[in-house]
């Protein structure tokens, strides 16, 4: 049976050579035929109509799951874990350059924050990995170290360069996805 992956995207424009379409493409093609890749497109920046598509796209599914979330992707999927009865086992999730909304003056957007006691409301998570560049122009370093000190027992892969987007992919990613 193949590893079901679910990835939730980035906000902003999803078409070629825009927003996570690089870094999909490049998981979807690294991964192979072991894998069911799924990445649905999302409405407009909502997270009620965010979590809503995300429980449309599991609802079907049983067994485990692994979720990658981009950038708001990856925050929305860490508040709907940790508010929500998710039905499946969650073998990995995988967050990528992910906000950490509530923390900084300028990522104030009260939907996006995740409560005060969110880490003891998650499901049990056997796999939890943060990757993040350094001088990410989009989302500062500093939510990943957010995310690290509240998640201790996340593996926490960090760039040098000033990645958002990864575009030519992200092979620790592939690679750690494999591990699984």
């Amino acid at each position: 049976m193949k590893k079901q992956v679910l990835f939730i995207h980035s906000a902003g424009p999803q078409g070629p050579h825009q927003g996570s379409r690089g870094l999909i493409a490049h998981l979807q093609e690294q991964l192979g035929e072991d894998y069911h890749v799924l990445s649905p497109g999302m409405p407009d920046p909502d997270y009620i109509q965010w979590k809503t598509q995300i429980v449309n796209e599991i609802k079907a599914w049983d067994g485990e799951v692994l979720f990658v979330g981009h950038s708001l992707g990856g925050s929305v999927l860490l508040k709907y874990l940790s508010e929500e009865d998710c039905q499946l086992t969650v073998s990995g999730l995988f967050l990528i350059a992910a906000p950490y909304w509530g923390k900084d003056d300028d990522w104030q957007k009260e939907e996006y924050t995740l409560s005060d006691s969110f880490v003891s409301k998650l499901p049990f998570i056997s796999n939890l990995f943060l990757y993040h560049s350094r001088h990410d122009p989009v989302v500062p370093f500093a939510h990943a170290q957010h995310y690290a000190k509240q998640l201790p027992q996340a593996v926490t892969r960090e760039y040098e360069g000033d990645d958002h987007y990864f575009r030519e992919g992200l092979p620790e990613l592939v690679d750690d996805i494999k591990r699984i």
